[in-house]
Order: C-alpha cells, then structure tokens, then sequence
C-alpha cells in the first residue's frame, strides 16, 4: 500500500515533494480545513484502508501536520448514496493535494466491492462462493483482491507463485494431465494442483492424475451438472474435490450454475470490468479557517520523519 500511494503521488504530482500548482496557488499553507468522503451512489465500500496512508504521504511531502481521520463506515459496509464515509480535518492543503489519490483508489476499490456484493447476493443460499482470478489492473492486484473480499467474495490464487493451475498449454507442454500434474508435484510439493478441464472426460484424467482441484471450463449448464454428477460419485474414496465453474459467466445465470452442485463461480469481471462507485470529497466553507496564533508557519515546519 505505501508503494501504490508513492507512484499515484508520483503521477499527481510530480517527483517527491512534488506540487499542486492550483491549491498552492490559491490556498494559504496556513489555513486548516474539514472534509467529508461521500458516496454519490449506493454500493460496497473498500478502499478506506487507504486513506490515512495518503493523508500522511502527503503531509510528509509538504512538511505539514498530519491530518486527521472520522470513520462513519469501515470497508465492507454498503450504504446509500449520499452517506458520509469518513470526515478528514487537517491543514487544507493536504486535503486538497490527496483528494484525487484517495478517491481514485477507494472509487476503484469500492466499485470492486459493489460488483461483488452483486454476485454474493445472486448466489445466497446455494453453498457456491464466487472468486476473483489474476485478471486484475496491473499495480493494483492487492487492493483489487481485497475489494473482493470486502464485498464477500473469495480470492483464489494471489499470483503464479502460490497456487499451480494446470491449463492447456501446461498440458500440451507436458504432453499430459497426468505428466503435468506429476511435474508440479515433484517440483513444488508444498503448493496445491488445480487443473482446468472443458469436458467430463478430461475430469476423469485429471482425477486419475490425482487432482483435488477441478475448473469446468466453459461449459454450459447440462455439461456442467454432467461433469459435476460424474466427479461426486468418485468422491467415496478419495475425498471431496473442490470444482469451480469457469468461462462464460454472467450475473443472470449465476444462481443456475451454482445449483449445478459447484463450489465456486470464478469471475475475471470482478477486477477487470468493474465500473468505480462515485465517491467524492466535499471540503466545508465554514471549515476552512487560519490556525490559532502560535501555530508554526508551514514553512519553518521540519518534515515529518
């Protein structure tokens, strides 16, 4: 998180310290101020988790005193529009200067959330749990992940490091299911197999080969239920196998493919294709105010360590 607010500084403002050409413009360094973060719209809040990090990089940058954070909501909450998530109170200048780093993060992260939120609510009650992929912005992937979670989804996998999927190129590489799945194990005996299937037979494979692990991949609904019949009644003796539905997925048919008997719906929309909630930053007039006599002019202020 520090280094995703240090390079969105970077951009805003150009190499540490960096500038606000406006606020410092029109502005004195002096003046103090309070602001609420609102959201325009209904939806999933994520994100917040961000906000004292660029108050306080900001703060650092210009040698101003830390600003101060209200929290009225935390992440994962789901509010209307109009409601007051969190109020900032600090030197004007650091609000103004963070406004557009926090909102971009917690509108990207919270529109995450709301999308997610959605897919939760379809899938209530049938057992499946929807998860995220590694289709997210790169940069962003934590944040993103942890959006998903804030609106009730799953993170599958964090990256290529931490989880083995056996796709078809894998399997064209190895020459098999079974000789990919068996290279992995040999190789990285202390990460699980996942294995992509299209069609019950390949299930079949990737049992024998000895997954624990299936993802039915773009299958319509009849095939699905068949390949999710075909693995349970292989579960006697070795155990529950965790099969998620994959490819071609929509919010529409979400609830009659998780009542195929599936685990979990993986969803690459979740962080590639979710518009942002509008949150905005709203400063109050009858805040904005010079500081009381004796406060240290921002100029002869050391920056904060």
């Amino acid at each position: 998180m520090t280094r995703l607010v240090a390079v969105a500084l970077d951009e805003d403002l150009g190499p540490a310290p960096g500038r606000d050409v406006t606020t410092q413009s029109t502005v004195d360094a002096a003046v103090r101020g309070r602001a609420d973060v609102v959201a325009r719209e209904a939806g999933a809040i994520a994100g917040l988790v961000v906000v004292p990090e660029v108050l306080d990089q900001v703060s650092h940058r210009l040698g101003l005193p830390r600003a101060t954070v209200t929290w009225h909501v935390r992440d994962g909450a789901v509010v209307d529009g109009g409601a007051v998530l969190a109020t900032l109170e600090g030197p004007t200048h650091v609000l103004l200067v963070a406004e557009r780093t926090l909102l971009n993060l917690v509108s990207r992260a919270s529109g995450v959330a709301t999308h997610t939120y959605r897919w939760t609510r379809a899938l209530s009650g049938t057992g499946a749990r929807v998860l995220d992929t590694r289709k997210t912005t790169p940069g962003l992937r934590a944040l993103e992940k942890y959006a998903v979670r804030c609106g009730g989804g799953t993170n599958k996998r964090m990256g290529l490091y931490d989880v083995a999927m056996v796709k078809d190129n894998h399997v064209v590489a190895a020459g098999s299911v079974a000789a990919a799945v068996r290279a992995v194990r040999e190789r990285f005996p202390d990460v699980a197999v996942q294995v992509e299937v299209d069609t019950p037979a390949q299930a079949d494979e990737a049992l024998d080969a000895g997954a624990d692990f299936l993802l039915l991949d773009n299958m319509d609904t009849a095939t699905l239920q068949a390949a999710v019949a075909r693995v349970r009644a292989r579960e006697g003796g070795a155990g529950h196998v965790d099969l998620e539905a994959t490819g071609n997925l929509t919010l529409d048919r979400a609830r009659e493919v998780a009542l195929t008997g599936v685990d979990y719906l993986s969803v690459g929309a979740l962080t590639h294709s979710s518009p942002i909630l509008d949150v905005a930053l709203d400063l109050d007039p009858r805040s904005v105010a010079a500081p009381s006599a004796g406060t240290v002019p921002a100029g002869e202020r050391e920056p904060r360590p």
